[in-house]
């Protein structure tokens, strides 16, 4: 039984945008790198992930998920997350018996474990894991099982539409609540947040 993860990923250089006011360019694009890196890194070593699927425009972002053993999908045509993720999709669902994944790269604070906690309540087919932003608006990590179960509609308030469409669909609907996945870096709070925690560790 296998699972893939699709991890979707904006140019290194233009993400984290609404970070500029606090951050430089140069600052975000290896703040980016690195949060793709970490993100590569953890779904690596976790054993249950069968194979990590980037898609991305930039070249750049793809020759890094190449070095930590991804396959790629070059984006092209019209920037589009939801398209780009339903192309990869199909591409997945041919490999993932058990289901697909889908996890942004701007989790700062995602461990092995916490996927793993994550993936633990994954049932049996069809079925919708899903674990919403801090704010309970957007989708930090989403696993349906079978791939293409529902569309994508990632934006603002994804989460409950997300959860309509799974009971649409007729799947079972599991809700994880995690703090560390919750956390995505968007915006100067989010950013102010994640050093106060940081600052709590020592």
């Amino acid at each position: 039984m296998t699972i893939w993860a699709i991890v979707p990923v904006k140019p290194l250089r233009l993400g984290k945008s609404r970070l500029s006011g606090v951050l430089s360019d140069s600052e975000r694009t290896v703040l980016n790198r690195i949060f793709l890196e970490q993100t590569l890194d953890v779904l690596r070593n976790t054993s249950v992930i069968t194979q990590t699927l980037v898609v991305s425009r930039d070249p750049a972002a793809l020759a890094i998920a190449r070095e930590y053993g991804a396959r790629t999908v070059l984006e092209d045509g019209t920037p589009n997350l939801n398209s780009a993720l339903t192309r990869a999709t199909i591409l997945a669902k041919n490999y993932a018996t058990r289901g697909v994944l889908v996890l942004p790269a701007d989790l700062p604070l995602i461990t092995t474990d916490d996927l793993l906690d994550f993936l633990g309540h994954v049932n049996k087919s069809p079925c919708v894991v899903i674990t919403p932003d801090r704010n309970k608006n957007g989708t930090n990590a989403l696993l349906m099982s079978p791939g293409g179960l529902i569309n994508y509609v990632f934006g603002q308030g994804s989460f409950d539409r997300h959860c309509e469409l799974a009971k649409n669909a007729g799947a079972r609907l599991e809700i994880v609540r995690n703090n560390n996945i919750e956390l995505d870096l968007d915006t100067p709070d989010d950013l102010a947040l994640l050093k106060r925690i940081e600052n709590s560790k020592f």
